[in-house]
C-alpha cells in the first residue's frame, strides 16, 4: 500500500488487492445504472457478498449516469457498498460520467457518515476507460469534493487495484494531482 498524501483532511491511499476482501466501512461499485451486477467489480462484489446487494440496488434503479445509492455490504466486510453508476447499459463511460460517479458516491458516503471509503478505478473495467486518466479525474473531483466540504466526514479513501498493470498505471496517475 502507498500512502499518497493528504487532500485537506482525507488520507488518500492506493492498493493492489481485492476490493470485495477490504475491512473499511464502504466499497464503491463501478455499475451500471440499472445496478444489474453482472461482471467486473460489481460481478465479484455479487458472487462475494451475496445476491441481496443487487436486489438492494436494482430496487433504488434505474438512475440517471452519474447518481449513486447505497446498499447493505452482505457478506461482505465492509458494512456498506456504495454503487456509482459509471455507465447505461451501452457500458460506455467517459470523463463526465466518472467526474459525476466520483462527486456522488462522496455525496452519499457523507449522507450515511461514512468515514473510509475504498474505490476501485471507475470506468476502467467494463467500461474500458484508462486507468492513469480515471485516477486523475477521481482524484481531481475529490479535492473539489474537500475544498467545498472542509469538514467533511469522510478521514479515508483507498483505491484499490486488483493487477500489478491498473496499481502501476493508478499511482502514475494519481501522482500528478496529488
Amino acid at each position: 500500500m502507498e500512502v499518497l498524501g493528504n487532500i485537506g483532511n482525507v488520507i488518500i491511499k492506493v492498493l493492489k488487492g481485492d476490493i470485495t476482501e477490504q475491512k473499511v466501512e464502504a466499497i464503491v461499485n463501478a455499475a451500471n445504472n440499472r445496478f444489474i451486477m453482472g461482471g467486473g467489480v460489481a460481478g465479484a462484489i455479487k458472487r462475494k457478498g451475496g445476491k441481496i446487494i443487487e436486489d438492494e440496488a436494482v430496487a433504488q434503479g434505474p438512475v440517471e449516469v452519474g447518481e449513486a445509492v447505497v446498499t447493505s455490504a452482505g457478506k461482505l466486510p465492509a458494512k456498506f457498498v456504495i454503487h456509482a453508476s459509471t455507465m447505461g447499459m451501452d457500458f460506455k463511460t467517459d470523463s463526465e460520467k466518472i467526474k459525476a460517479a466520483t462527486y456522488n458516491t462522496l455525496k452519499r458516503a457523507e449522507e450515511k457518515g461514512i468515514k473510509q471509503i475504498a474505490f476501485p478505478a471507475l470506468g476502467c473495467g467494463v467500461g474500458g476507460f484508462s486507468v492513469s486518466e480515471a485516477a486523475k479525474i477521481m482524484l481531481q473531483k475529490i479535492k473539489d469534493y474537500v475544498s467545498k466540504n472542509p469538514s467533511t466526514c469522510i478521514k479515508e479513501i483507498i483505491f484499490v487495484l486488483y493487477t500489478q498493470k491498473d496499481y502501476e498505471e493508478f499511482l502514475s496517475g494519481a501522482k500528478s494531482v496529488v
